[in-house]
């Protein structure tokens, strides 16, 4: 028993069918995002043939996460949240359908094709702070860290099978077939919602039915140690270290610039981020969530400063795969903390905030490491951003004792039969 509490808890999945079937949804989803991901990308190469054009990508998806995301948070927590989710869905199946037309009628306008981006993106980021709060109100309190290590799972084979997939669609079947992917990925996430329970979120009614969000929805992230902390963990390690965008330098200068080698270099990401994934009951077990977020975190800054350094291309995907563990160990304990700690009313406000710095954390930090490569080196850029993380979160956890101190609620006590009195005890004997 032991040995099995190493890998990866299953308990969510074979307990809850609620959470299955939003875990096998979500799973489909993210499959057909990164399959949709290679697609635009190549078709907007296709129509521009300019890196300006290929980043414009980044800007529309970043731009309709930053708006719709908090829009999001509000309406997460006013409405249904399996209404809003239900409802961000079909947009999102709707902008599927608009991709794999416009590429069925052979479109050569880019703006359209951004657009079409673009609704899809805001669709997606409106209803995540909502779809941020099921975990924590489908399963026990003891098993929301497993059932978000069950998500990042899925998400990181998604991120390694994903774009390999889309690949093959593209090269056999052309960039329609691709978009028609997504659509069927998209459609099974939305059938997967049907049987959700409701989850309307706590707070007081009006005479319709409807929900007035408490105040101070925003300024709680504020006031509770251990949700800024978290945040601003997961904002020093993404905006001071994230590496993704000095892999085509580093391939350059030391690799001979192999695709192959490339693509080597975010396989070794997502393939330490499912080890990870699979042994996760190891840490979804601990109930110290605060200290394991802020450890992997640092682990996540070190092992990117050593990939600046690793000269042996072994030694380069050694850190990178360390990297991608420490990733997902800091993602899931910091998501369960940020669910179980914030109160049900106020969960959709706090979980856009959480969801707008997972995503534009990132896209920052690539454009700061871009920034300082052009001015010095990669190598330099990798070793500066990871040290500078490793220390900003180290400052972190010395100015924020509660979130060191954080534990996880535990495993409430097994149900048991109520024991006879003495009297009916006597009668029985008797």
């Amino acid at each position: 028993m032991k040995g099995r509490g190493r890998f990866v808890d299953t308990r969510p999945l074979r307990g809850s069918r609620p959470f299955r079937d939003l875990w096998i949804g979500s799973a489909a989803s993210q499959l057909g995002s990164q399959i949709a991901t290679v697609a635009v990308l190549a078709q907007v190469w296709e129509l521009t043939g300019s890196p300006v054009g290929t980043g414009a990508i980044g800007l529309v998806s970043g731009l309709a996460t930053l708006l719709f995301g908090l829009l999001g948070g509000t309406l997460a927590d006013t409405l249904d949240r399996r209404t809003v989710v239900r409802a961000a869905t079909g947009g999102q199946l709707l902008a599927a359908a608009g991709l794999f037309a416009q590429a069925l009628a052979d479109n050569r306008n880019v703006l359209l094709l951004l657009a079409l981006v673009a609704a899809g993106t805001a669709c997606g980021a409106l209803g995540a702070p909502a779809r941020r709060t099921f975990p924590v109100r489908l399963l026990p309190a003891d098993q929301v860290a497993a059932g978000l290590a069950l998500a990042n799972i899925s998400f990181q084979a998604a991120m390694l099978t994903g774009p390999a997939l889309a690949g093959l669609i593209i090269a056999g079947w052309d960039l329609p077939a691709a978009y028609a992917a997504q659509a069927v990925a998209v459609a099974i996430s939305a059938l997967a919602l049907i049987r959700l329970p409701p989850m309307r979120p706590e707070g007081p009614a009006t005479a319709r039915g409807r929900r007035k969000p408490q105040r101070g929805g925003w300024a709680i992230v504020l006031r509770r140690p251990t949700l800024w902390g978290v945040m601003a963990t997961d904002l020093s390690a993404t905006l001071l270290a994230m590496p993704i965008a000095l892999f085509p330098l580093v391939n350059e200068a030391r690799f001979g610039g192999d695709p192959r080698t490339l693509g080597l270099f975010l396989s070794a990401v997502a393939v330490g981020g499912i080890t990870a994934g699979l042994l996760s009951g190891t840490v979804t077990r601990r109930r110290g969530a605060g200290r394991v977020q802020l450890i992997a975190a640092g682990v996540w800054g070190l092992a990117l400063a050593g990939f600046g350094l690793a000269g042996p291309l072994w030694l380069a995907l050694g850190c990178l795969a360390m990297a991608g563990a420490a990733d997902t160990v800091s993602v899931v304990t910091r998501s369960a903390l940020v669910q179980l700690e914030t109160p049900d009313a106020y969960r959709g406000r706090v979980s856009s905030v959480e969801h707008v710095i997972g995503v534009a954390g990132p896209e920052l930090g690539n454009f700061r490491g871009g920034l300082v490569a052009s001015a010095t080196s990669a190598p330099f850029a990798l070793v500066a951003g990871g040290l500078s993380a490793t220390l900003a979160i180290a400052v972190v956890a010395a100015m924020n004792a509660p979130l060191r101190a954080y534990r996880t609620p535990a495993a409430a006590p097994p149900a048991t039969e109520p024991q006879p009195s003495s009297t009916e005890s006597a009668a029985a004997q008797a």
